[in-house]
């Protein structure tokens, strides 16, 4: 007994040591030892004492948290008996306790409910002993309230969490479960509770019943806010989401005193408490339209807006952010959840849409009042505007008083923000480019109503403060405070006419509506004018990207073929402007590219400007719709000065000076693509031409050649000299044309071995090796069947040496890093692999190389690369491969097509590579990337395929004896059948439990898996049968015995095709017989 008392001494003395000091080294000592003990045969009873005996609150979190985790493991499981113990001794600690701390107290009810959640299914004598939690809650502690909400809450809680030691299967039906038999009477429970507490005269100074309060609520909004349907939405789809209440709740929403109960709390208890009602409010409004009829849901919308007229009408409260906050999100809900027509019948619709409007301009006007808030009313405004076409009802909508009101507010309060930011050095808001964006695009629908008033506040706002910023920069006199100014009113102004043109696209456009588009154009092509001439002297960076967004939202609405050549904006851009072009599309365009080449040249240091200046060029070129544009614009001189002069003299960002970043350097693929789709236009057979086009980059290539020869050279500027611009332009050529065999025949043989040079010089350095091995990625991917090679020709083998010379100069190199910190390992080491893993696949799966003839005439290129891709795999953890997505993309693509077309070599591999293959097989068929599990399924279904084939060949009589290879690959798989069954289970369990989203690529590989484990698939259908209820038993045995109907033991493609028939349908039958199931559960456990 001594012995155990010491023992408890010091089991206190490491909590205090863990929880108290302040000791580094002696906290991790204490954490260690304490992970010990909860690992150790005798914690249990341990636990129990540290909770009667233990002197400190943090003795008893610990005993809480030791429990919690020995009811949750998987292995090894506690028995029901002591489970069941366990929660009776909890419940009676809690009730004879009533001073213990609070985080002990969370603890100790985390510990129950975890119970409750994890044994709901489990049953004794017939009896299903967790369920009857609310009533053991109430018997065991009926004087101590506060602890019962409490209990409540963390139990109704927990069943929304999921555990991530156990299948989401599980945790999904012991939810639904939960849904059906509790949720409900525990919020009536807590419903009826606030109707109590709101009828009496609370002292909410009283710390117990203050409490008491507030965890009421928070029961009440977490059952509003359960996951009805298994959805698992995030927070940020919040204000898009439906509550999908059950229907079996339908009379609590049909009584308009559980409406009202939320709304007279409002008004009746401390602001502290409001945000949480509201909350609840929240939900309640967006409640599924169809739990009601068309009567039911006018009443409940009726109450619902009078409860909201009555807050607009008492705004106190909402000075508190809080409030203000979560009152937004509930006028958004008015509009999200109901329709336009709906709002318009309510009886005081015209006092309620006055008083919104109201709300809105003045929280507008308060522009530095929450405002992340504004998003929500903008919502309601924007989702109220593009309803207006579409409503049907008799009564006044009157829309059109109220939104010019809203759009003014918005625009006149952020140009009067500008001069106070200024003043006082207030945190801008347009450097948060995100909310700017954001708040544009709603403001976009609603500034389209009653356009012709947004067009004239714009053209008014406009025109004075451009007329003033002419003014101060004609003066010699003008400080720079009020240019600032002027260029900051711009700066909006610029932005919120772009956006009211990309909001044409919502609305019926009229001619008128596009003469008004006109007016704004000439404006901001004006003022673009005014910047671009002093460019020399100075710039403002954020008009710049006002200019750059105005443009965006111009090329997405006024070019291309469907635009009308008659339309009145270009009209007016020629009357204004003197634009005239027979083909309209072109004079927007010559003013386009002439500010995008302004923009490169004098902003080329400044990486924002730049990246959305190359963008939109990018975008200029690209696809057949601009191509008859792009065809006249290429005869620009603008553009011919690009396609000339692409120099770091004429644009500043393609060359290097001693503060540049190489990573500031990746415009360049962006700029050459760009070039390269404009070469392409009118290059045809024209070497010349090419030539031409290309001598800033052949003048680059033979300057590191020339330092490479004499070993003379400065390592930056060897290194700076990127093959970015390569890329560019490869990636532009990409269609079936003579341009990209002009690019492979300029680089190779001239120029290859600078690149690999330069791998085996830096391969530690990302900067460096990323652009080279993306560039011949590229040059080995046949995109659009673009490498082109005559029969005779040897250039496809020799394009793939070069691929292999690359893969394995840099694979041998990078394997001699040693260990990378895990924060860098991705830069220094996976990227680049993930890149080999990319050029390996598209060199293999290209169709311009026999593989054959390397091994036929002793050629180890292929072999090499296969190996180094071998050494590089087995560097990488498991975890590493799916963590990362793009390498788990590379991968998986570049074993599908090792699989499919080089199967002799993955079986002539050692067993633990072999091993390692198959588990990240395995492994990848649960990955939550639909594309990474199709590439699995492919690649288990080649591999299964060739096992088959090979194991049939076997077992006949053949002349011909099978090859090393295939014999000793069958050997392996016999010796670990579990890895081929883990699969079959695998799969099994993920068409039959989970969401299954490429079932027909999980049925391919499946019959496979089945032919080569008969015996085993047979005990799996037996165990998933017997997991069922007795009255479900023989259906799902039913289900079984369809799938194999009419299945031969062969995998030709017919078999095949008929069996993924048999899945459907055996899938179909699996969850029509499951649906009203509450076991199953455990074949899925069983199957993991």
């Amino acid at each position: 007994m001594t012995d155990l008392f010491q023992s408890l001494a010091q089991l206190e003395n490491l909590c205090k040591q863990l929880y108290e000091t302040t000791d580094t080294t002696t906290r991790l000592q204490a954490e260690k030892a304490l992970v010990e003990f909860t690992n150790s045969p005798d914690c249990l009873s341990k636990c129990q004492l540290l909770l009667e005996r233990g002197s400190s609150s943090y003795s008893q979190l610990l005993a809480a948290t030791c429990l919690t985790k020995l009811v949750s493991r998987t292995n090894n499981p506690l028995p029901l008996e002591q489970r069941i113990d366990i929660r009776n001794y909890v419940l009676n600690y809690l009730a004879t306790r009533p001073k213990l701390a609070t985080f002990v107290t969370q603890a100790l009810i985390q510990l129950y409910a975890r119970i409750t959640k994890l044994g709901w299914f489990d049953c004794q004598k017939d009896d299903y002993v967790f369920r009857n939690a609310i009533t053991d809650v109430t018997r065991f502690l009926q004087v101590q309230c506060i602890y019962l909400i409490q209990h409540i809450h963390t139990y109704k809680h927990t069943h929304t969490l999921t555990h991530t030691t156990h299948p989401l299967t599980k945790h999904r039906k012991i939810a639904s479960s939960f849904r059906d038999s509790s949720l409900f009477d525990i919020f009536t429970l807590s419903c009826n509770l606030l109707k109590q507490a709101s009828g009496k005269n609370l002292n909410l100074n009283d710390e117990s019943q203050h409490g008491l309060l507030m965890q009421l609520l928070k029961l009440t909004h977490n059952c509003l806010n359960f996951d009805f349907i298994g959805t698992s939405t995030d927070e940020s789809s919040d204000d898009l989401c439906t509550v999908q209440i059950p229907t079996s709740w339908r009379s609590a929403f049909l009584d308009s005193s559980t409406l009202q109960l939320f709304f007279d709390l409002y008004h009746s208890i401390p602001p502290s408490f409001s945000p949480l009602v509201l909350s609840c409010l929240v939900q309640i409004a967006s409640v599924r339209r169809s739990l009601f009829n068309n009567a039911e849901r006018a009443k409940f919308l009726s109450h619902l807006v009078d409860g909201v007229k009555r807050i607009l009408e008492n705004p106190q409260s909402l000075s508190d952010p809080n409030n203000y906050h979560e009152f937004c999100r509930l006028l958004a809900r008015l509009k999200s959840n109901y329709q336009l027509g709906e709002l318009v019948k309510v009886e005081n619709y015209p006092e309620v849409i006055r008083l919104i409007a109201n709300f809105t301009v003045t929280s507008l006007q308060h522009w530095e009042f929450a405002p992340n808030s504004v998003h929500y009313l903008l919502s309601l405004w924007q989702r109220l505007a593009a309803s207006v076409p579409y409503v049907k009802a008799t009564e006044p909508h009157m829309l059109e008083t109220y939104t010019p009101e809203v759009t003014k507010a918005y625009i006149t309060s952020r140009l009067e923000s500008v001069h106070i930011i200024l003043r006082d050095g207030l945190e801008d808001p347009l450097e948060d480019t995100g909310l700017v964006q954001q708040q544009l695009d709603q403001l976009s629908t609603i500034g389209r109503c009653e356009y012709e008033k947004t067009c004239a506040l714009l053209v008014q706002l406009f025109d004075q403060s451009a007329q003033s910023y002419q003014e101060l920069l004609q003066s010699a006199s003008a400080s720079p405070m009020d240019i600032a100014v002027q260029e900051g009113r711009l700066t909006w102004l610029v932005y919120i006419i772009g956006a009211v043109i990309g909001g044409r696209v919502s609305f019926a456009s009229t001619d008128e509506q596009d003469a008004m588009d006109g007016e704004l154009v000439c404006r901001v092509l004006q003022l673009m004018n005014l910047t671009d001439s002093r460019l020399a002297q100075a710039g403002n960076e954020k008009l710049e990207l006002a200019m750059l967004s105005f443009f965006e939202q111009f090329r997405k609405i006024y070019i291309g073929d469907q635009v009308q050549k008659s339309s009145k904006l270009y009209r007016r851009l020629s009357e204004v402007l003197g634009l005239n072009d027979e083909t309209m599309g072109s004079p927007a365009f010559f003013f386009f590219l002439s500010s995008s080449i302004t923009n490169l040249k004098y902003w080329g240091r400044c990486e924002p400007i730049t990246s959305k200046t190359l963008q939109l060029l990018n975008d200029l070129s690209i696809g057949y719709p601009f191509l008859s544009y792009v065809r006249k614009l290429v005869k620009l001189s603008a553009v011919q000065f690009m396609l000339n002069n692409h120099t770091s003299e004429h644009f500043s960002f393609l060359g290097i000076n001693n503060q540049s970043n190489l990573t500031d350097m990746r415009c360049r693929t962006t700029f050459y693509t760009a070039l390269g789709r404009l070469l392409m236009v009118d290059l045809g057979e024209d070497e010349d031409q090419y030539e031409q086009f290309m001598l800033p980059l052949t003048a680059a290539f033979e300057a590191v050649a020339q330092m490479f020869s004499t070993n003379s050279f400065n390592e930056q500027e060897a290194k700076v000299s990127d093959k970015r611009p390569e890329r560019g332009i490869a990636f532009a050529f990409n269609a079936k044309t003579p341009s990209f065999m002009m690019l492979l025949k300029w680089i190779y043989p001239s120029y290859m071995p600078i690149l690999q040079r330069a791998i085996e010089l830096w391969y530690h350095d990302p900067a460096c090796t990323t652009p080279v091995l993306k560039l011949m990625a590229e040059l080995v991917h046949n995109r659009s069947q673009r490498l082109q090679f005559d029969v005779s020709s040897p250039n496809g083998i020799l394009l793939f040496r070069e691929t292999s010379k690359m893969i394995t100069m840099y694979g041998n190199r990078i394997l001699t890093l040693g260990e990378v910190p895990k924060d860098q390992v991705y830069a220094l080491k996976l990227k680049g692999i993930s890149i080999c893993f990319s050029m390996l696949k598209a060199a293999l799966s290209g169709s311009y190389v026999n593989f054959g003839v390397f091994r036929l005439y002793g050629d180890d290129a292929l072999d090499n690369a296969l190996q180094t891709f071998i050494k590089l795999l087995l560097s990488i953890p498991h975890s590493d491969l799916l963590d990362y997505p793009k390498l788990s993309q590379s991968y998986y693509s570049l074993l599908e097509v090792l699989t499919q077309d080089h199967m002799n070599f993955i079986a002539s591999l050692e067993p633990r590579v072999i091993m390692y293959i198959l588990s990240s097989i395995s492994e990848g068929l649960t990955a939550l990337d639909t594309m990474v599990c199709t590439g699995c399924c492919s690649c288990l279904d080649h591999i299964v395929t060739y096992l088959f084939k090979q194991l049939s060949r076997s077992t006949k009589k053949r002349t011909t004896p099978l090859n090393q290879e295939s014999d000793r690959f069958l050997h392996i798989m016999q010796q670990h059948p579990e890895m081929i069954q883990q699969m079959l289970s695998t799969v099994l369990n993920i068409i039959i439990f989970e969401d299954c989203r490429n079932q027909w690529s999980m049925s391919r590989p499946l019959l496979g898996l089945i032919l080569l484990n008969e015996k085993y698939f047979s005990d799996l259908r037996n165990s998933i049968v017997n997991s069922q209820p007795p009255e479900k038993q023989q259906a799902m045995h039913l289900c079984f015995e369809n799938l194999m109907e009419g299945i031969e033991r062969n995998l030709l493609t017919k078999n095949r095709d008929r069996f993924t028939q048999n899945l459907s349908a055996f899938r179909r039958e699996v969850n029509d017989s499951m649906k009203n199931s509450t076991y199953g559960v455990n074949s899925n456990d069983m199957m993991s």
